[in-house]
């Protein structure tokens, strides 16, 4: 098969052929239709952001595809079927706290390496080998349509922040980064999952009226002027009452300043969800009041990615035509393309565009 490769860090992509992947039990071998690339995979690639990757590695996250073969424990899977390959892998051996690597991206902590030297190419592939819990049917599609498919990315992440936080229908929601590649996806799912408002904070006013041409008034724009206490207060007194909920995707650079601003506006036994970058290439941490989580019962949760059935549960929502893939404008870029779509991805990604690679043409 083909395949761009990272052989060593801030070198580019070289297209190679390697040996195809040899299907294991448990395992599930997927024709690579599309393949998304992260706005920042640069950053990854050249080693800026110290994600752990054994090289040399295919790279990528998440992508669609066909089945090509399935392992004996595999009872519903078919080949043919077209699937989202889920590129969050989970050991097996612990339930309660499993190691994890994102495969194609990082790995989390030791254990998360070790899943990777099995696991370890993503999808800027022609072929790739997965676990078969994570290759999610997500029913036909006109291959055409499978990089607009690829928003599953940016949707899936806030999405598993809404089910930390337990969304509820009706509630009013903080976006905390909502001008950026993830966060203009959390107003879009919060939306789709019945949010009453969702207030949207950032400084591209681009962005923020681009929001409210596209989803209407139950989205409220606040412009950001980076005092703490004005920018608080706006976000409050844009909602149409109390904020049940925040959530951050605020990126490393960003800083804590206006992540504590946006977790502060929220009610008494509100809750904060944290899925942004702050702290994570050092700097500053983020700083809450002890008083002011103790008295006001505020709930504040950290979540990386989401949970194992998160998958399946928006692909229903973007069937049942409550979340629209129609809204990312998609740029295809094929296999030997590959350094010009990360380029490509980091000069023009961010709300709702979405690049990807696409191993089936030439």
């Amino acid at each position: 098969m083909k395949a761009a490769l990272l052989k060593s860090f801030g070198s580019p992509l070289v297209v190679e052929t390697l040996q195809d992947p040899v299907l294991g039990t448990g395992e599930v071998v997927v024709d690579v239709v599309a393949s998304s690339v992260l706005p920042y995979m640069g950053e990854v690639l050249s080693g800026e952001r110290g994600y752990l990757l054994q090289l040399p590695l295919v790279p990528g996250v998440g992508a669609i595809g066909r089945v090509r073969a399935v392992g004996p424990d595999a009872t519903r899977l078919t080949v043919g079927d077209w699937v989202f390959c889920d590129p969050t892998v989970r050991s097996r051996d612990d339930a309660r706290t499993p190691d994890i690597t994102l495969q194609g991206l990082s790995a989390r902590g030791d254990g998360g390496l070790r899943l990777q030297r099995h696991f370890r190419h993503g999808p800027f592939a022609e072929q790739m080998l997965i676990p078969t819990e994570n290759a999610i049917p997500i029913g036909p599609i006109d291959a055409a349509d499978a990089g607009r498919w690829c928003a599953l990315g940016p949707l899936l992440v806030p999405y598993g922040g809404f089910l930390a936080a337990e969304l509820g229908a009706g509630e009013t929601v903080l976006v905390s980064g909502a001008t950026g590649y993830f966060g203009s996806g959390a107003v879009h799912v919060a939306l789709a999952m019945g949010a009453g408002c969702v207030v949207a904070p950032g400084r591209n006013e681009k962005v923020l009226d681009d929001l409210v041409r596209r989803f209407g008034p139950r989205v409220r724009p606040v412009r950001l002027t980076g005092d703490e206490d004005e920018d608080g207060e706006r976000m409050r007194r844009a909602a149409p009452g109390a904020i049940d909920c925040v959530l951050d995707l605020l990126p490393p650079g960003a800083g804590p300043t206006p992540v504590r601003t946006a977790a502060m506006t929220v009610r008494e036994f509100g809750r904060v969800v944290l899925m942004g970058g702050v702290g994570m290439q050092g700097g500053e941490d983020l700083r809450l009041p002890y008083p002011w989580l103790m008295r006001n019962s505020v709930t504040v949760r950290g979540r990386w990615m989401y949970p194992a059935g998160a998958v399946a549960r928006l692909i229903a929502l973007i069937r049942s035509g409550l979340l629209d893939l129609t809204e990312y404008d998609v740029a295809e870029f094929a296999l030997d393309e590959a350094n010009e779509a990360v380029a490509h991805a980091a000069a023009e990604g961010g709300a709702f565009r979405t690049t990807v690679l696409r191993p089936d043409q030439r």
